[in-house]
């Protein structure tokens, strides 16, 4: 039997940009709501890997710094008081009951009518290239992302990568590093439109379609690279003291399936109330799919609020939608 005072309404999984306005919407509908984050602050991978990314796809802002858009956020959620957990994974999630969710983590378990999945791509680690030394020089001039700009000033820096971040670090670099390089092996970008259009303007020295990363040149530290097209087999040794690999993310949502939630290529499948095949349990933000889905902070509040709002009406059937 679960204590009364241990049972919470709605439980949000993930402390991110989503999950921090799935907790205010929560707060909002009278809801008694506790998240649970694995980093030890809240803010997710905003925080953890890109806190001084400028952020231009949120609603009301022309562009916001990543660090700031998490500080407004958690200024948001924590109106209405949530319990908040933080440096704690949640490692199993079982249904216990009607409306009774049990939330397993190594430092014991929590209880909950209802929970929001919210946790991002879930456990990600960077996509790597095969190449000789190139994990010797690991922190020693070979980045996965930049969580500072600062030690970059004044640097010759090498991005490697044709999507959202790779574009958008370069942009970011081009008044800070003395030069910029960006490489990309397809013949198209994959960031947004107008951000490419910012690129294809800017100083930054571009090298696309079909080139990548051959060699990284260095003993204790990154000193060059060797970059080739891989369709006329050409090859350029260029001067380096940083390289920027953006390739991409490996995600894990085993766990998920585990707990026996429905994944659906490399997300949790959704209906259009973001309810999961199992009772009571909702996600949202970039951990979902469904037709037409898109990779956006703003869409993932839109979805943390339906979740919400559907985990609202589960527990009251005589709640209305708001």
């Amino acid at each position: 039997m679960v204590r009364q005072s241990d049972m919470y309404d709605v439980t949000v999984i993930g402390a991110g940009p989503v999950g921090l306005y799935a907790t205010y919407y929560a707060g909002l509908r009278d809801c008694r709501t506790k998240i649970l984050e694995t980093y030890p602050e809240v803010g997710g991978r905003l925080i953890s890997m890109y806190p001084e990314k400028e952020i231009f796809d949120v609603a009301g802002h022309t562009k916001i710094l990543a660090r700031d858009l998490i500080t407004l956020l958690t200024e948001q959620a924590m109106q209405y008081n949530p319990t908040v957990v933080s440096n704690e994974r949640v490692t199993g999630l079982r249904i216990r009951g009607e409306r009774v969710i049990e939330l397993s983590t190594p430092k014991g378990r929590h209880y909950s009518q209802t929970v929001v999945i919210a946790a991002g791509c879930g456990a990600i680690v960077p996509r790597k290239l095969d190449i000789p030394h190139l994990t010797d020089l690991e922190g020693h001039g070979i980045l996965y992302y930049i969580p500072s700009f600062e030690p970059l000033r004044g640097k010759r820096v090498l991005i490697v990568g044709g999507g959202n971040s790779a574009v958008d670090w370069a942009l970011s670099l081009t008044d800070i590093a003395a030069e910029v390089t960006l490489v990309h092996r397809m013949y198209k970008f994959q960031a947004h439109e107008a951000m490419v259009d910012r690129l294809l303007a800017s100083k930054v020295n571009i090298k696309f379609p079909y080139f990548t990363l051959k060699e990284v040149m260095g003993e204790e530290k990154v000193t060059g690279a060797v970059i080739w097209n891989e369709r006329s087999g050409k090859e350029e040794r260029i001067e380096v003291d940083a390289i920027v690999l953006s390739i991409g993310m490996l995600t894990n949502l085993e766990p998920f399936r585990e707990w026996g939630v429905n994944i659906v290529g490399s997300g949790i499948a959704v209906t259009t109330d973001m309810s999961t095949n199992m009772p009571g349990v909702y996600a949202a933000g970039d951990i979902t799919t469904y037709p037409g889905k898109i990779l956006l902070i703003s869409a993932g509040a839109g979805e943390a609020a339906t979740a919400v709002n559907a985990a609202k009406e589960y527990i009251d059937a005589g709640a209305l939608g708001r």
